[in-house]
């Protein structure tokens, strides 16, 4: 059964992580996020509903 020959795909394989690893994800991580995260360091409290039957 030929598929259970790893020899090409084995390579095929790590040239194609080293490839994604080395090149691809950096130029990735290098882009600046449109949506950044901001402090949230005020907090109000919420106003108790009130109920009408109480």
């Amino acid at each position: 059964m030929p598929q259970l020959n790893p020899n090409p795909w084995f390579t095929i394989m790590l040239l194609t992580w080293f490839t994604f690893s080395l090149l691809i994800q950096p130029k990735l991580l290098s882009f600046t996020s449109t949506n950044s995260p901001t402090d949230k360091t005020t907090t109000t409290k919420p106003t108790p509903w009130t109920w009408p039957w109480t």
